[in-house]
């Protein structure tokens, strides 16, 4: 297989896997990248199994570093939020695009994945995401197939992936993309009646300002409370704004700018008609791939 049909076919696969496992854009691309000029160093003729061989490694590198950058994680200031992998709808022909629109890769859906171990998780997407079977597995993260199985079933359940709306097909784009626009009209109005008309009455907000921008310290609970935040969002910008529509995590989302310059990703969970969980992410260090 030629280099570059090798980087075509195999990179929308691997880059899914490590930002699964990561939940950060650039650290999945990095990845990435070093196993292809891993490979291309090790030369192609021994590999029997292109996917398995390159998938074990892209997920051995987000093992030690996930291992090597857990104590970070436990001093993150304020709420974590995986780094928003903003793409645009409108290009079809980029086929990382068309791969990763079909793929779970919700905001919501990346953080029920951070409650597994870092092996738990590796077991759980190489079954369930990449369909290997357990000895293919095994072979990947060095247990048994027993284990991993065992692991596999332990992982499911504790995420309750079958009753979890994230975990099947996305809901009708177009619906959640009008709801979306909905609730930005009123954000950008600061109509506190009818943002919250756009929420559930449960709904929860999630800030992610990594210490380097003011946000909430913890998550806000209740449509009530949200729309009455949200109401003066924009109010404390005496300055331009603009936002555009995008597509954040595969469904719709988006990106707020002051002055041109990027200040927020918002991304959401939406069933049955209302936003039941909104995601706020300002770290500027998790905005930087933004385009």
């Amino acid at each position: 297989m030629e280099t570059e049909q090798l980087y075509s076919e195999y990179k929308p696969l691997l880059f899914s896997l490590a930002y699964r496992m990561l939940g950060s854009v650039m650290d999945a691309e990095d990845i990435v990248q070093e196993t292809f000029l891993t490979v291309y160093k090790s030369g192609l003729d021994h590999i029997q199994n292109m996917k398995a061989y390159m998938c074990k490694i892209v997920t051995n590198r987000c093992l030690e570093l996930l291992r090597s950058t857990s104590k970070q994680r436990g001093v993150y200031i304020g709420t974590w939020l995986p780094e928003p992998l903003v793409t645009d709808a409108s290009d079809e022909t980029d086929p990382m695009q068309s791969y990763l629109q079909k793929e779970a890769i919700s905001t919501a859906y990346l953080l029920l994945l951070q409650q597994l171990s870092y092996v738990e998780r590796a077991v759980f997407l190489l079954r369930e995401a990449m369909q290997y079977d357990y000895e293919e597995i095994a072979d990947i993260v060095g247990k048994s197939s027993a284990n991993c199985r065992q692991i596999f079933h332990r992982a499911r359940r504790s995420l309750s992936v079958k009753h979890d709306p994230d975990h099947l097909e996305h809901s009708d784009r177009e619906q959640t993309a009008s709801l979306v626009e909905q609730f930005m009209s009123a954000l950008t109005s600061g109509d506190a009646a009818q943002i919250m008309k756009c929420l559930s009455t449960d709904a929860v907000l999630f800030t992610d300002g990594g210490g380097k921008v003011k946000v909430l310290p913890q998550p806000l609970h209740g449509h009530l409370r949200i729309s009455s935040i949200m109401a003066v969002y924009f109010k404390k910008f005496p300055w331009s704004f603009t936002y555009r529509n995008t597509l954040v995590n595969g469904l719709p989302g988006i990106v707020v700018y002051i002055d041109e310059k990027k200040l927020t990703v918002i991304s959401f969970k939406v069933l049955v008609g209302k936003i039941v969980n909104l995601y706020i992410v300002a770290n500027p260090d998790k905005l930087t791939h933004v385009h």
